[in-house]
C-alpha cells in the first residue's frame, strides 16, 4: 500500500493563478479547475504573493540552514585573530603548567 504523496505545484502555475484571482476569478472556481485539494491552498499562495510579491510562490529550501563556515583567518579582522591566538595561547600556558606540576609530583 502506498501512501499517498504531497502534490507539488510549479511557480508558473501558482502565479498564473493567483494572478486571475487578482484578475477577479473566486478561488473556489479556480481551486476545482486546478484540481487543488482545498481554496484554502489558494488563498495561502494568494496571501504569500501580497506579502512577498513573486518571491513567497517560489519554493522553499528544505530542512536546516547551514551554518556559515568560519571564514580563513586572513580575512578576520586583525582584532579578532589577535584575541584568538591570545586565547589559544592561555590555555596552551595552563597545560603546560599542569603537565610540569604532573611531572615534578611523579619525581618526589
Amino acid at each position: 500500500m502506498t501512501k499517498p504523496t504531497k502534490q507539488k505545484y510549479s511557480f508558473e502555475s501558482k502565479l498564473a493563478l493567483v494572478e486571475r484571482f487578482i484578475a477577479g476569478e473566486t478561488a473556489p472556481d479556480l481551486a476545482v479547475e486546478a484540481g487543488l485539494s482545498s481554496p484554502r491552498l489558494l488563498e495561502a499562495w494568494i496571501r504569500a504573493y501580497r506579502l512577498e510579491g513573486e518571491d513567497g510562490l517560489r519554493p522553499k529550501p528544505k530542512g536546516r540552514p547551514r551554518k556559515p563556515d568560519s571564514p580563513p583567518p586572513a580575512e578576520l579582522p586583525e582584532l579578532e585573530r589577535l584575541r584568538r591566538e591570545n586565547e589559544r595561547l592561555r590555555a596552551e600556558v595552563a597545560y603546560l603548567g599542569k603537565l610540569r606540576a604532573l611531572r615534578a609530583q611523579k619525581q618526589r
